[in-house]
Order: structure tokens, then sequence, then C-alpha cells
């Protein structure tokens, strides 16, 4: 695992959440439980979500995924790409 992870640092293909990105994730899930009447646990299951959003729409990726409910919440509040992925 160390390997693999040195080797996709050396060519910049990790990406973590930078101080902006836990800030719109915040205010994401803000105007979720708002708008939707989330309770605790769901933005809790939400928060990874939200923050693998926020940094891929930092660098216009697109995210691929098999989760579609969730992605398509939160672009209402923040664009970014996705894809559903049929498994």
């Amino acid at each position: 695992m160390e390997r693999l992870e040195r080797q996709f640092d050396r060519v910049g293909r990790i990406l973590v959440p930078n101080l902006g990105d836990w800030t719109r994730a915040g205010q994401v899930l803000a105007q979720l439980a708002a708008r939707y009447g989330y309770e605790r646990v769901g933005k809790e299951r939400l928060t990874n979500d939200t923050l693998i959003a926020m940094s891929a729409a930092r660098y216009g990726i697109t995210i691929v995924t098999s989760n579609g409910r969730d992605f398509a919440r939160l672009t209402q509040f923040r664009p970014f790409h996705y894809q559903v992925l049929s498994i």
C-alpha cells in the first residue's frame, strides 16, 4: 500500500480535501438539512460523499459512482460533474 501511495503521490493523483472543501461541505450539508430535514445520521452518512464532491469540483474532476441519488442531491447546492456507473 505504501508503495502504491508513493506512486500516486509522485504523479499527483492523490486528492485530499483542503480547508475550503471542508467549509463548503459544511455549508452544503447545512443546506441539505434545511431543505430535506435530514437528521444527524443522514448528514453523517453524506459527509464523505460531500467532501469527495467538493474536492472533485475544485479540480473539475468527474466522480464515477454507483450512488447517483446522493450525488444528484449534492449538485443542487454545488455544481460538479459525476457519472453513475451501472453495476
